[in-house]
């Protein structure tokens, strides 16, 4: 058997420890491992037909080849956000355009998903398991539909994909904001003054809730809720007069919008259609600032978040995503993605991701009135709350 493995979409702490655990158990099987490199994109850009070339976007997997990647974060694979069901030209490898036919302003998008076929039936590749978020996984989907056998991991340091209570790389995420937020103590009360944190989370505000919650911050802004300025404003101030070093601190979720205003997005859409974020912590900061006259600290964590080595729990989760995802392959029980569900591993048809959106439960978890987490009742609910 040969199975391909790759990872898509934004990085994570986890990633290497997944890819390595894959190799050795599909080796104890006697199955073959080959990485596709740069997710999706190592597919679309993969020519047939030049065999030089083809080394850049997959490579045979060995236990000696990645003996030691577990202990660093990030991908080995490299990643991308490319859709091969959605290409812009500009975005077609010069051997899959028309030579005859320059690109042209409104060129529609193109779906590659028939070259992505032939390379896998090339490749002789049987299976393919992607470690990936929502986006990576759609397509995932679609591979599924035209019968080819998949098997998905779970990663996004958000904790948003659907069906599953855990994603890789969200404790480390979580674990490298709590961190941070500590540390900002230092200068937000020498300075005595308001520290807004902007954090990732584009749809879902858990990172910014549960980072809040773990750091004990004054006030945590999330997705969910659109938020009055005038009003956390207020409040800060409040929290301000109250500590007696004389500052307050806050979270606020990249993807978070004030009451009549909108998400703060700029550049390209990627080829799932999303901008990039931030900045909206920046923004909330000079409103404060010009509300109360209040010296501020703004601080972007972004991709510190999700940089170097996995804590303990992302990599125990890793290693246990890809051993299950594994057992589904050599037991060729694919169109699957494994998932964790009340503090069990289990698998979950993957189909089951575009049922539905995960975002924060606001009711139960967070106050909306006083722009805080609200976590009193924890009986029965999951390690991470939901």
């Amino acid at each position: 058997m040969r199975i391909g493995i790759l990872t898509g979409g934004g990085d994570v702490p986890g990633l290497n420890p997944c890819i390595k655990e894959v190799v050795y158990h599909a080796a104890d099987a006697g199955a073959e491992v080959y990485g596709i490199r740069r997710g999706w994109g190592g597919l679309l850009n993969f020519n047939i037909d030049d065999a030089e070339d083809q080394k850049n976007w997959v490579i045979p997997l060995t236990r000696q080849n990645t003996r030691t990647i577990d202990r660093f974060g990030g991908t080995f694979l490299h990643t991308s956000r490319t859709n091969p069901q959605k290409v812009k030209w500009s975005d077609i490898p010069k051997f899959l355009q028309d030579p005859n036919r320059p690109p042209q302003d409104g060129d529609p998008i193109s779906d590659f998903t028939p070259h992505v076929l032939r390379v896998l039936e090339h490749l002789k590749i049987d299976v393919l398991i992607t470690i990936g978020g929502d986006d990576t996984q759609s397509y995932a989907v679609r591979l599924h539909e035209e019968k080819f056998p998949v098997v998905a991991i779970p990663k996004t340091m958000d904790n948003d994909v659907y069906g599953t209570d855990y994603c890789i790389g969200f404790s480390t995420a979580v674990t490298r904001s709590v961190e941070f937020i500590t540390n900002l103590r230092t200068s937000a009360g020498s300075h005595e003054r308001i520290a807004v944190i902007e954090l990732f989370g584009r749809n879902s505000g858990e990172t910014s809730l549960i980072s809040a919650y773990l750091a004990g911050v004054d006030r945590a802004i999330i997705s969910e809720v659109h938020f009055d300025p005038e009003k956390l404003a207020a409040l800060l101030m409040e929290d301000k007069k109250m500590n007696p070093s004389g500052y307050a601190i806050m979270t606020i979720s990249e993807g978070a919008q004030m009451a009549g205003g909108k998400v703060v997005e700029y550049g390209q859409a990627d080829a799932y259609g999303h901008k990039k974020l931030g900045g909206i912590g920046q923004i909330t900061g000079e409103a404060i600032h010009k509300i109360t006259g209040a010296h501020i600290i703004n601080q972007q964590v972004a991709y510190l978040m999700r940089s170097g080595e996995p804590d303990a729990l992302d990599r125990m989760v890793a290693m246990c995503y890809a051993n299950l995802a594994t057992d589904l392959v050599l037991k060729k029980h694919t169109g699957r993605m494994v998932a964790l569900r009340d503090g069990k591993y289990t698998t979950i048809p993957l189909k089951s991701i575009m049922d539905g959106t995960k975002r924060v439960d606001v009711q139960e978890l967070y106050d909306t009135e006083n722009y805080r987490p609200r976590v009193f009742n924890v009986l029965g609910k999951p390690m991470f709350l939901y």
